[in-house]
C-alpha cells in the first residue's frame, strides 16, 4: 500500500490549461451604463501568486459560464464590460484543485472591483512549463532575444490546446534563434513528458540544467522523471538542489521527502517533513504520512503514531485518513498487547 500511494504521487496525469486570453459569448458591451469590470487575484493560501495559464470561467444565473479567460503571468485575469448582476468565478488548471468562489455581485455603484481567489495546490502535477516572463526565470534568459521569447510563449499557449506538434515548432524555432536557451530545453522537456517520450525528456532537462544549473524548474522537472523512473538517488539529488533554491516550495519538499523515504534515508526523509511542517504553511498533509512510515522503520512506533495523528488533523477525511486511522489502531493495539 505505501508504495502504491507513493507511486500515485509521482505519476498523476499531466495537465496544463494555457492560451492567450479571449472572451465568449454573453459579456457586455462597451457602454458604461449597466456593465462594470472584474480583476480577479488567483493565490495560493500562503497569498503567493497562483500563476499563469489557469482557466478563469466568469459564472452567471444557473452557473452558466458567460466569460472566459486565462491567468497572466502574475495570477490576474481581467473581465470588462459585464453586465449588472450575480457572479461566481470557477478556477481550474494546471496544479491546483479547481475552486469555485462566493457569490458577488457587479452593479453600477462600482466601474471596476477586484476578487481574490484562494485555491489550493495538488500535491503533485507533473512537469511544469515556464513562462518567458516568469520570476523563475533561468540566468541565460537575461540573453534571450524578444523573438525566442516570443516563440516560447506561443509554444506554451499550443501546448495547452494539446497542439504538440505545433509547439515543437515554436521551440525549436526559439532555440534556432537563442541555442543557449535553458527555459525552452525545460519546456521541451515538458512536452515529451506529455507524449510519454521519456529518453527525449531525460535529454532535454539535462541540457536545460547544463545551461543553468542553479535553475529551479529544471531541476524540480528532472526530479520528478527520475521518481517515475525510480532513480531515487538522483531524484534526492537533484531535489535537494531544487529546494536549497525554492525552499518554500511545498511540491518540493514532497517529492524530496519521498525519494529520501525511496532512498532508505529515513532521517532525512522525517526532517524534510519537518521542515515542510514548519516553514510551509500550506503544505501537503502526506508529508506526516511520509514521516510516520520512516519512523516505523526505524521502529519508533510513537514518533510514528504522533505523525499519523498530525496527518488526520490536516486531512480528516477521505480514503487516505481512512487508511491512516488503521494504521494508528494497529499501533496502538501493539501498545495494548505490550502493556498486558
Amino acid at each position: 500500500m505505501r508504495h502504491r500511494w507513493l507511486a500515485l504521487l509521482i505519476s498523476v496525469p499531466f495537465l496544463l490549461c494555457s492560451v492567450q486570453a479571449q472572451f465568449r459569448n454573453g459579456m457586455g458591451g462597451t457602454e458604461n451604463s449597466g456593465v462594470g469590470n472584474v480583476h480577479i487575484h488567483v493565490v495560493f493560501p500562503n497569498d503567493r501568486s497562483a500563476g499563469p495559464y489557469l482557466l478563469v470561467r466568469l459564472l452567471g444565473s444557473g452557473d452558466a459560464a458567460v466569460g472566459t479567460t486565462y491567468t497572466n503571468d502574475s495570477g490576474e485575469a481581467d473581465f470588462g464590460g459585464v453586465r449588472v448582476g450575480d457572479y461566481r468565478v470557477e478556477i481550474s488548471g494546471d496544479g491546483i484543485q479547481s475552486t469555485t468562489s462566493d457569490t458577488f455581485e457587479v452593479d453600477n455603484r462600482k466601474m471596476s472591483q477586484a476578487q481574490y481567489i484562494v485555491v489550493r495546490p495538488l500535491e503533485d502535477s507533473g512537469p511544469k512549463p515556464v513562462s518567458a516572463h516568469s520570476a523563475m526565470v533561468s540566468a541565460t534568459d537575461l540573453k534571450a532575444p524578444p523573438k525566442a521569447r516570443k516563440e516560447l510563449d506561443k509554444a506554451n499557449e499550443a501546448m495547452a490546446l494539446q497542439d504538440y506538434k505545433k509547439a515543437k515548432e515554436h521551440l525549436d524555432k526559439a532555440l534556432a534563434v537563442y541555442p543557449d536557451y535553458a527555459t525552452a530545453y525545460n519546456n521541451l522537456g515538458v512536452l515529451y513528458a506529455k507524449v510519454n517520450d521519456l529518453p527525449n525528456e531525460e535529454q532535454a532537462l539535462k541540457k536545460s540544467i547544463s545551461l543553468d544549473d542553479h535553475f529551479a524548474p529544471a531541476l524540480l522537472n528532472y526530479g520528478k522523471l527520475c521518481l517515475r523512473q525510480k532513480d531515487f538517488p538522483q531524484a534526492e539529488t537533484l531535489l535537494e538542489k531544487e529546494v536549497a533554491l525554492d525552499p518554500e516550495n511545498a511540491e518540493s519538499l514532497l517529492l524530496l521527502a519521498d525519494a529520501q523515504y525511496m532512498d532508505h534515508h529515513f532521517d532525512a526523509a522525517i526532517a524534510t517533513a519537518d521542515l515542510a511542517h514548519s516553514s510551509v504553511r500550506d503544505h501537503p498533509s502526506f508529508v506526516h504520512y511520509i514521516a510516520a512510515r520512516a519512523y516505523q522503520q526505524e521502529n519508533k512506533q510513537q514518533q510514528a503514531l504522533a505523525e499519523f495523528q498530525t496527518f488526520l488533523k490536516e486531512e480528516p477525511k477521505g480514503p487516505r485518513a481512512d487508511h491512516v486511522r488503521g494504521d494508528i489502531a494497529k499501533i496502538e493495539s501493539a501498545n495494548q498487547r505490550a502493556a498486558q
